[in-house]
């Protein structure tokens, strides 16, 4: 198996736990629906298909979404996680950090996909 298979296989079985994980949100539907796209994208990364305008839609749009959820402190937020001893959600302000952090994931994930799709 290449370089290639074990990034999208990995980030594909990822972004299923942190879908998963959303099921508890106070909106699931648009933050599983979110990672599901990124599944899809990371099993068409696997088998080698990087459709070129779908993939600079998604880098777009997760980018677009990160700046509009970004923290205004992200030293503030960090710190906040850092001191509690569970993953709960404390306060909206670190549940939409971590929405910010989870967009630029996806964002960051699609790239070396969109890339490639771009070269060709």
């Amino acid at each position: 198996m290449n370089i290639t298979k074990i990034f999208y296989a990995t980030w594909a079985v990822l972004f299923a736990l942190f879908a998963y994980w959303q099921f508890n949100d106070p909106d699931p539907e648009v933050w599983v629906s979110t990672y599901v796209v990124a599944i899809i994208f990371c099993l068409l990364g696997f088998r080698g298909i990087f459709p070129k305008i779908p993939l600079a839609v998604l880098v777009v749009v997760c980018l677009v979404g990160a700046v509009y959820f970004w923290p205004e402190s992200v030293s503030d937020w960090i710190v906040q996680e850092l001191e509690q001893k569970n993953l709960s959600m404390k306060t909206p302000q670190m549940e939409e950090a971590r929405e910010t952090f989870g967009l630029m994931i996806i964002a960051l994930v699609m790239l070396p996909g969109l890339i490639k799709a771009w070269k060709k």
